[in-house]
């Protein structure tokens, strides 16, 4: 009986909610409705980056042993069928130590001061390339075995032709928006007359069944794969 009593009360609740939007869509003249156009596509650019350390006693022992890792690093990636290469601005760091120095005589102090040691030199390294697949598998583990302090950073993989296809998925979206609209006025008794009003939002660029979202649009460089996700809220005038 109580389960009963329940069902019924959700029944005529629900009963409420739906008479009451039909109201609303019935007495009012405009309808709005929110629509998306979805498309997967992958990376056509990769940023690449990586860095290579050098230590010696002298800066001139230092440079000359950073300039022939450099070596190393280009014929590495030309082997790999790798160009526009771009090395960075070499930065030079001290190595300095604590030094203890004894004053001689009848009192003996003792006194700390600071003397470089030797020097540690970095240089970076940067490609750009439509390759992707080809810097998305490189493996820099050889460079290690021939000596080179290497290390990299993660990819940037990038869709450059986002904005070549804005036009075509907001045209898909207030297709979808529509759509959307027309099965909702349907359920007043009312049909759509004319576009009175549409406002675009962010492009979200995400990896790949990512659900992911933000106010600022997301913009992600992580995945080879992505999904590029357009929105526009559309108001329609009934009729």
């Amino acid at each position: 009986m109580l389960a009963g009593l329940f069902l019924a009360a959700g029944l005529v609740f629900s009963s409420m909610l739906g008479t009451k939007a039909w109201v609303k869509i019935k007495n009012s003249q405009f309808i709005t409705s929110k629509g998306s156009a979805r498309k997967n596509v992958k990376s056509d650019l990769v940023v690449w980056k990586g860095s290579f350390t050098t230590e010696a006693p002298t800066l001139l022992e230092a440079q000359h042993d950073l300039k022939t890792d450099a070596e190393k690093v280009r014929q590495f990636l030309v082997n790999n069928g790798v160009t526009n290469i771009v090395f960075k601005p070499i930065v030079i760091e001290k190595k300095e130590a604590s030094v203890d120095t004894r004053n001689s005589g009848a009192e003996v102090t003792e006194q700390s001061e600071q003397r470089t040691v030797g020097y540690r030199l970095t240089q970076g390294v940067s490609v750009e390339s439509a390759d992707v697949d080809r810097l998305a598998q490189l493996d820099t583990t050889p460079l290690v075995e021939q000596g080179v302090l290497f290390t990299t950073e993660l990819p940037q993989f990038i869709y450059t032709r986002v904005a070549e296809e804005k036009i075509e998925m907001l045209a898909d979206a207030t297709k979808d928006a529509r759509a959307r609209a027309e099965q909702i006025a349907e359920q007043g008794g009312r049909k759509i007359a004319l576009l009175h009003d549409a406002e675009m939002g962010v492009f979200q660029i995400t990896p790949l069944h990512s659900n992911d979202t933000s106010g600022e649009g997301e913009n992600d460089t992580s995945s080879l794969d992505k999904t590029v996700t357009s929105v526009v809220t559309v108001t329609f005038l009934l009729k």
